[in-house]
Order: C-alpha cells, then sequence, then structure tokens
C-alpha cells in the first residue's frame, strides 16, 4: 500500500468520524458554548466537515486562509443577538476546544440518518 493510499484512507476515516459526530443544535444549546468563547462561525461557502477535518490536522495555511477571508471566525457578540432574537437551528460538530457551527439554511432539510431500532 503506497503513502498516497494511506493517507486517502486516514483523511476518509476522518471525514466519516467528523460527518457521523455532526448533528443538529438549538442556539439554547449552543449558549454555554459561546459563553465560554469556544464557538467558530463557519461561513454557508465552505463545507463543516471540511473546516473541522483542517483543524483536526492542524492544517494552519488553510485555515489561515479561510480566517483572512472571513469564512472562519470566532462567534461574536453581534452573532449572539442576532441568534437571540431568531432561534436558529445549527450543524454543529466539536473538534476540541472548539465548537462549529454554521447555521442551517431555513429551506434546508434535515439530512441526518436516520437509525432503524
Amino acid at each position: 500500500m503506497s503513502n498516497d493510499t494511506l493517507v486517502d484512507d486516514k483523511t476518509q476515516e476522518l471525514d466519516d468520524r467528523l460527518n457521523q459526530e455532526t448533528a443538529l443544535i438549538s442556539w439554547t444549546e449552543l449558549v454555554r458554548h459561546f459563553a465560554r468563547g469556544v464557538v467558530l462561525n463557519i461561513s454557508d461557502s465552505l463545507d463543516l466537515i471540511d473546516v473541522a477535518a483542517c483543524l483536526a490536522r492542524d492544517d494552519k495555511a488553510t485555515l489561515q486562509a479561510w480566517l483572512s477571508a472571513g469564512e472562519l471566525r470566532r462567534a461574536s457578540d453581534d452573532d449572539a443577538r442576532s441568534w437571540t432574537a431568531r432561534e436558529p437551528e445549527f450543524w454543529c460538530v466539536v473538534t476540541a476546544p472548539w465548537v462549529l457551527v454554521q447555521e442551517k439554511r431555513p429551506d434546508e432539510t434535515d439530512t441526518t440518518p436516520v437509525i432503524a431500532h
């Protein structure tokens, strides 16, 4: 097995794990994390799982590019005021110590797999 294959397998494994750990949450569930200063707001132009994977891999160059472009940023007090007024839902994944969120679009359906018992 080549190194490229191993890297691809590890990347896919990380993406799969992060995808399984992603959930929809409400602002009321997120507020305590915001108070701790650990919420990162992800732009709609980015994929939440891609950002979480870059954070997990400590891909500083990509993260810095997103930070510089304003596509990735720490949630602000203005965000909190807006979220309090609107009570949106968020797609959320944790990459310790960060809680990454992306506001669910109103037209977006929940694509979380249903687990049959």
